[in-house]
């Protein structure tokens, strides 16, 4: 795989992320916490841009009126139609939609995300003599 530099680390802070084209195609990267990840920028879904998604966090629910937010920033939404991508692994936490009404079993089981029917493309970031690096 090619070297291509993003950014020196030092103007790349946390929380912030930058768009790099690799071969014609669109790559987002993103700092977590000081940590790197990239992923295709493309929703799976319907081709949204993932770059311009709001970055948000883990909205959890073990009860009715009972919540847990966590993760903040590690999860990027499609600006498009709001699907969410575990911006670590691409993960989708959305699942697909049917149109139409067919009643369905319904049992409760221990509040954790759930695997969505697509996911994200993740690309290697590492830093390199203090220089963002993506291998693509």
């Amino acid at each position: 795989m090619a070297r291509h530099v993003v950014a020196p680390a030092a103007e790349f802070p946390p929380g912030t992320r930058r768009l790099i084209e690799i071969d014609g195609r669109g790559i987002v990267v993103f700092n977590v916490k000081g940590e790197y990840f990239a992923l295709l920028n493309r929703c799976p879904h319907n081709g949204g841009s993932l770059v311009e998604g709001v970055l948000t966090g883990l909205l959890q629910s073990s009860e009715p009126g009972q919540y847990a937010y966590s993760r903040q920033g590690e999860v990027i939404r499609c600006p498009w139609h709001g699907w969410e991508f575990d911006i670590k692994t691409g993960r989708s936490f959305c699942s697909g939609i049917k149109a139409r009404a067919r009643p369905f079993p319904v049992h409760v089981e221990p509040a954790s995300p759930t695997d969505g029917p697509y996911r994200a493309e993740p690309i290697p970031v590492r830093v390199e003599d203090s220089l963002v690096v993506v291998e693509a």
